[in-house]
């Protein structure tokens, strides 16, 4: 049954900063850097002002938030914090320590170009520098999807098969500071219901007894998180991460489905969001808000009878290539998107998942390309969605070579 809702006017850092409230985590940790800063300045204010029980801890930089979500997040709390660009790298060092422990942490990021030059507009390349650090990945479209992704989050994230930290995505200005009327809960224990009053904390077998998989004061049996492995061990630790990762596409899907029920929104399967893919000759694959602009171009070229479908990468970590070659198969063009440097490589980070994804199918699609665009904030009109549609037409139709990788909206 969908529970009632109410309409406010929010970007997508308040949004988030809603959902923050709503779910109410126990440990919120955080330092200001923009394009994310809004999002713990409005939580700030609903823990100053005792709407929330949520202890918040002002920290001196992003390796200490990420540091303090470590020790929270062990003792069994519900934590969350949040970041952008330099302050992601800054806290790399601690991401991959909190997904071997195995702690269920949420990260917002308000994806932000990286220095040099400092640039503070959007750009995907801070979070694609973390695409191997252990985390779920997902990338979102506009402020709606940023409140409603990242109360899946902490359900994805917390599920006791999963146990893995969560990244929720949001262009920085383009979704972050841009305000849409976002439908939110109107009451707060229709979320707290949905995710759990508070985190469900695992229990394992030890010593001969029952307990928490937590540092728990009250439990004086020791268990200890983060010792030193050697090369007897450490291999199956990572074993067991690459095993709860294979999980997490079923239960994304699974709460995405449940969320529907209580939201009426769904993303897709909660992993891809495809629009008119089925039946199209040419599909482009595209991560965050740029979709929005797209699909607005291909409805143009399908009153025209051009049929273009756009395929929206909802989850990029796990990867959803099971989804994408169920998708692609067959297709005529196929041309992905990717708004982050790639340095030195064939293509961008989504364009070569995708090409290895599809490289294994029989029916593979015919012309597979790449496009950088948008990098440091960037504009990508319509005019310019229309001048890449355009190309690739010419290529379905034999009229242009296909190429691997261009660099479109940039003076060259």
């Amino acid at each position: 049954m969908v529970a009632e809702q109410v309409e406010m006017l929010l970007n997508g850092d308040f949004a988030v900063a809603w959902a923050w409230k709503h779910v109410e985590p126990d440990v919120v940790a955080a330092f200001p850097i923009t394009p994310q800063t809004l999002i713990v300045e409005k939580f700030s204010e609903f823990v100053a002002n005792g709407e929330v029980r949520t202890q918040f801890v002002s920290v001196e930089s992003e390796h200490s938030a990420i540091s303090a979500m470590v020790g929270a997040a062990a003792a069994g709390a519900r934590a969350a914090t949040a970041t952008a660009a330099n302050g992601l790298q800054l806290m790399h060092e601690i991401l991959y320590i909190v997904s071997s422990m195995r702690l269920p942490v949420m990260l917002g990021v308000a994806n932000r170009a990286v220095s040099g030059p400092i640039n503070i507009h959007c750009d995907h390349t801070d979070a694609m520098g973390q695409r191997d650090a252990g985390w779920i990945m997902i990338f979102t479209e506009d402020a709606q999807e940023a409140y409603d992704t990242t109360i899946q989050a902490f359900k994805i994230a917390e599920n006791p098969e999963i146990l893995l930290p969560i990244m929720v995505n949001l262009d920085g200005f383009l979704i972050s500071h841009t305000a849409m009327n976002v439908k939110v809960f109107k009451d707060p224990k229709v979320v707290k219901d949905f995710v759990g009053e508070t985190r469900p904390v695992p229990k394992i077998k030890l010593m001969g007894e029952e307990v928490e998989l937590s540092l728990n004061p009250r439990n004086p049996i020791p268990v200890t998180f983060g010792p030193f492995a050697y090369y007897d061990y450490y291999f199956e630790f990572k074993r067991q991460q690459i095993e709860a990762m294979k999980k997490v596409p079923d239960v994304v899907e699974r709460v995405n489905d449940e969320y529907y029920e209580i939201s009426g929104r769904k993303y897709g399967n909660g992993r891809v969001v495809p629009w008119n893919v089925d039946d199209a000759d040419i599909v482009a694959v595209v991560m965050g808000s740029a979709a929005g602009t797209m699909r607005y171009v291909a409805r143009k070229y399908r009153e025209r009878g051009v049929k273009i479908g756009i395929l929206r990468v909802r989850m990029f970590r796990p990867f959803p290539w099971r989804d994408l070659q169920e998708l692609l198969r067959g297709k005529e063009v196929v041309a992905v998107f990717d708004r982050t440097q790639d340095q030195g490589v064939m293509g961008g980070p989504l364009f070569l998942e995708t090409l290895a994804a599809l490289h294994y199918l029989d029916d593979r699609p015919r012309n597979v390309v790449n496009y950088v665009f948008g990098l440091g904030g960037r504009d990508f009109p319509p005019e310019l969605v229309e001048k890449v549609f355009d190309e690739l037409i010419r290529i379905k139709d034999g009229k242009e070579k296909p190429f691997v990788k261009k660099y479109v909206g940039v003076r060259e």
